[in-house]
């Protein structure tokens, strides 16, 4: 209420001495000078994008009575502006919602909101009183900035004239408007535009819904000091101090998902906190939604753990099976996650399958879907017939067969083939990375810092070994290429997931290697873009999200290319919205360092 009563009085004042004329002030009077002051006001902006410093000064009144007001108060006059120095400029400006009204013949009051990033991310609105000066020209006489409670809706937004790729497989919607208000899709198509709504022309651009992740793990850092196992780099990187680091800031790789259009992600496996991060997501838009299925229930003992917590609770006996499965049951986990790496049949395999059986039912009493990590054709086919509703990797020993793909089918499971993860392995084995194809820009420091260190690691497996290995890979690849299109034939539903976290398998950067890996297949763009959005959304158990229809969450990714063309164009991003917030591209990369 001050900074109301302020700003009114700041008017009042400023229109006093020209109260006589606004007796004789004209229609046309007034929409001038409100496109004047508008003009100006929009100048005011554009020199702090350009970091002008001379400009953006000799937009404000040069005299004692200028008035700029923030939370800290007010200050008077033009001298303190002009002795601030450059270091002040924001990272990233938002400027949106430009509003004028004239208030008196010279005297016209504006406002627009604001999102700011400088160190940390702000939005707000900011005002300004705008005067006319003696020579014609206007300066900013009053300025105002104030932040926004962070539960205020978002503004309203349009996106006009582009072609709108909807997630359904439906055909592209031509010179098509999106419409968000309050995080939602207001409509799709031919769209009636209300004042209130901020107008962006996407005109030569292509709108998809949000890139959903199926397959991530936010308990893992995507080099070796998240997975010893894989490259044990313990003595220069502690792994309880990495595991600690991961838990107190997820927001680097929620950033990196969504400059790389990832508005929604399904962690299958990791240690407790991680069920934590769904709501933390879900309340900003500055982070993807967020599914977790917590820690994974595993047929073999693995060790890497923290001393306070598990990320793999081993199916020791039956009694530990149902303990974890009851543990992820009480923690309303979005998943049973089973880690199925029991070995050819044997008497261990027959218990194994036994307790899968066991977790699969407590499953079923507590409502929540059973996802398997089932490589071998058996291990799939086992699982399927266990009830499991989503496998999580390629069978890649053989091909599947006219059983699996019926036992698929009678289970309503989705199949998501992770065709890229082995490949980061490789490189940290070979000691290379690799970034071709990766929008390292995406990428938080650390972990950019971290994957170039790997052509430096002092550990690395023989030339032999790994050649070795890229062979035997290479034709696991084509049996899971050749599988891919075998369950998409058959009309089994196919997410797209990274198994992001592994060594090299960055955050958020990897969907473009994986959706490329996917159309190498055999898929086309189109059944690329739906595995990517719809289908990895119900797999997550999102029906809101992941595709373009009035009513669902206003997730959606703006492309300067036609991802139809190719699969490639993805990572064409320019505007990522997140419930109705709009990102742009440059806003959410990472400064390189």
């Amino acid at each position: 209420m001050r900074r109301i009563a302020l700003t009114a009085a700041l008017l009042t004042l400023a229109a006093a001495d020209l109260g006589a004329q606004a007796r004789t002030w004209t229609a046309a009077e007034r929409a001038a000078d409100s496109a004047q002051a508008l003009a100006a006001f929009r100048g005011n902006i554009a020199a702090i994008h350009q970091r002008d410093r001379a400009a953006y000064l000799r937009h404000y009144l040069q005299s004692p009575r200028l008035v700029r007001v923030g939370p800290g108060g007010a200050t008077y006059g033009y001298e303190p502006l002009a002795a601030e120095r450059d270091t002040t400029w924001p990272d990233t400006l938002v400027a949106t919602h430009f509003e004028v009204v004239p208030v008196a013949p010279g005297v016209v009051y504006g406002t627009y909101r604001y999102r700011v990033t400088q160190g940390s991310t702000s939005r707000g609105v900011s005002e300004r009183v705008i005067v006319r000066q003696p020579d014609g020209s206007w300066k900013v006489a009053v300025s105002t900035a104030f932040a926004s409670p962070g539960n205020q809706p978002v503004p309203a937004f349009a996106l006009t004239h582009a072609t709108v790729v909807d997630g359904t497989g439906a055909p592209p919607r031509t010179d098509a408007t999106v419409v968000m208000r309050g995080g939602k899709i207001e409509c799709v198509g031919a769209c009636t535009v209300a004042p209130d709504v901020e107008t962006i022309d996407a005109r030569g651009k292509w709108i998809v819904p949000g890139l959903v992740d199926a397959h991530v793990h936010y308990s893992q850092t995507g080099w070796a000091d998240g997975r010893p196992d894989a490259m044990d780099v313990r003595a220069r990187f502690p792994y309880d101090s990495t595991v600690a680091v991961l838990e107190q800031h997820p927001e680097r790789f929620f950033r990196s998902y969504l400059c790389s259009g990832v508005t929604a992600t399904f962690d299958v496996g990791g240690y407790p906190w991680t069920w934590a991060l769904r709501a933390r997501a879900e309340a900003s838009s500055a982070a993807p939604h967020v599914a977790a299925a917590g820690p994974l229930l595993s047929t073999i003992d693995h060790w890497v753990n923290v001393p306070a917590a598990r990320q793999f609770v081993f199916m020791g006996s039956d009694s530990a099976t149902l303990a974890g499965a009851r543990m992820m049951v009480h923690n309303r986990s979005d998943a049973i996650k089973i880690w199925y790496l029991a070995g050819p049949p044997s008497p261990d395999t027959t218990q194994f399958k036994a307790r899968l059986r066991i977790a699969a039912a407590e499953a079923r009493r507590g409502g929540i879907p059973l996802i398997v990590h089932a490589t071998d054709l058996w291990q799939a086919k086992d699982a399927l017939r266990a009830g499991a509703r989503l496998l999580v990797h390629s069978v890649d020993d053989r091909p599947v067969d006219d059983e699996f793909i019926a036992l698929a089918r009678q289970a309503g499971a989705t199949y998501t083939p992770t065709l890229t993860v082995t490949d980061g392995y490789v490189m940290l084995y070979a000691r290379h990375f690799d970034a071709v194809g990766v929008p390292m820009e995406c990428v938080d420091p650390d972990t950019r810092h971290k994957a170039a260190l790997t052509d430096s690691a002092a550990a690395g497996m023989p030339e032999a070994r790994v050649a070795a290995i890229r062979q035997r890979i290479a034709a696991q690849r084509q049996v899971m290429y050749a599988n891919l299109r075998r369950v998409r034939d058959a009309g089994i539903p196919i997410a797209m997931g990274t198994d992001a976290g592994n060594p090299l398998t960055l955050h958020g950067a990897s969907v473009f290697r994986e959706m490329d890996a996917m159309a190498e297949a055999g898929m086309t763009p189109m059944e690329v873009l739906v595995a990517s959005t719809r289908t990895a959304a119900r797999a997550m158990g999102r029906t809101d999200i992941g595709t373009l229809e009035p009513g669902k969450l206003a997730d959606l990714v703006v492309l300067d290319a036609d991802p139809l063309a190719a699969v490639a164009n993805l990572r064409r991003v320019r505007l990522v919205a997140r419930g109705g917030e709009i990102w742009t591209r440059e806003e959410l990369e990472y400064p390189a360092r």
